[in-house]
């Protein structure tokens, strides 16, 4: 079972929005919680350690860990968010529910988010979550324009009952600080040891196989065409090792994302050729991990051409995962 299978979708009205939705296994309103509050994109490393950290502190002093999080991104809502997202929500919910919370709220992030008073979200911590302890870290603001900061914070915490704590733990990988940021620009260059040595684990990006042109079929190489939503980032063109994971079982693939440039430049697609399979499995759901960097994508002068520098790429990939090629550090 998915740890997002134990959460339950709960509709609230709630003056400043349209409706309130929230995923949770246990929230009461009357048992105190612990609240970090977070776009959490991609969960990464950094991410990790404030949930643990929460966790750790929240259950030591016999209260619920809460993460509160946005849908859709507020990058999105506010305009910056084109290819740029690391997770979807479900993904989201599924990697901080492994984390030991208790539960992860999901707020709708929508103009009448972005209008909303400090003053009221605040509210809605204390009074709908039982927030008593507030963790953030020292640039974290919440509310319109961003009002409510860690002062302003600190101060409606005296007044309101709940303590708010700093976590200020810079967490790193090879010497520089793990950001959000630092992971989206690590896959848009092509460098995915870098960005998943930040996550703790391999980028993944999920789909449902749709019908491309069958052309991977007449060559030889039949590829899952993953259908994504235009925000999603994807990782620079090239060729990948990945891993597949299907409701029926996961197998090794190599995957090319790009715009089949031998063809005369097709629209971006992500498509995964998988080793040692032969199933029909359009419109099934798909979870690509990407593991390795083969090569960059390049045009050839033939399909001929083509279709020997795959029979290779296919040989490099078993190779690598059977160890023979070490990934890089």
């Amino acid at each position: 079972m998915r740890s997002s299978d134990k959460y339950m979708w709960i509709e609230r009205e709630l003056k400043y929005f349209a409706s309130l939705s929230y995923m949770s296994k246990s929230i009461d309103a009357s048992i105190s919680s612990g609240v970090t509050i977070g776009a959490f994109d991609g969960v990464h490393l950094g991410h990790q350690a404030l949930i643990h950290s929460v966790v750790e502190n929240a259950h030591g002093m016999g209260v619920q860990a809460v993460a509160v999080t946005f849908d859709p991104l507020p990058r999105q809502v506010l305009g910056r968010a084109v290819h740029t997202m690391l997770s979807d929500i479900e993904e989201r919910v599924d990697l901080l529910g492994h984390l030991g919370l208790d539960g992860v709220i999901v707020l709708p992030f929508n103009q009448q988010m972005v209008s909303m008073p400090a003053q009221a979200f605040v509210e809605f911590l204390v009074h709908r979550l039982g927030m008593r302890h507030l963790w953030a870290g020292a640039d974290f603001a919440l509310g319109h324009r961003r009002e409510g900061d860690i002062a302003y914070l600190t101060t409606a915490g005296r007044e309101k009952g709940f303590t708010v704590h700093l976590f200020d733990k810079v967490v790193q990988w090879q010497g520089v600080p793990v950001r959000s940021s630092r992971v989206r620009q690590a896959l848009q260059n092509g460098n995915l040891d870098e960005a998943n040595g930040c996550l703790g684990r391999p980028y993944r990006l999920s789909g449902v196989v749709g019908y491309g042109d069958r052309r991977g079929h007449t060559l030889g190489f039949p590829t899952a065409n993953l259908d994504l939503p235009e925000a999603r980032l994807r990782p620079a063109n090239g060729v990948y090792i990945c891993r597949a994971h299907l409701t029926m079982g996961s197998f090794n693939a190599l995957t090319n994302v790009g715009t089949r440039p031998t063809f005369n430049n097709r629209p971006p697609t992500v498509e995964a050729h998988l080793l040692n399979f032969s199933a029909n499995i359009y419109g099934e759901q798909i979870k690509l991990d990407f593991l390795h960097y083969l090569r960059p994508e390049i045009k050839f002068s033939s399909v001929d051409v083509l279709v020997k520098q795959m029979q290779q790429d296919e040989l490099m990939a078993r190779d690598w995962l059977d160890g023979r090629i070490k990934p890089l550090p």
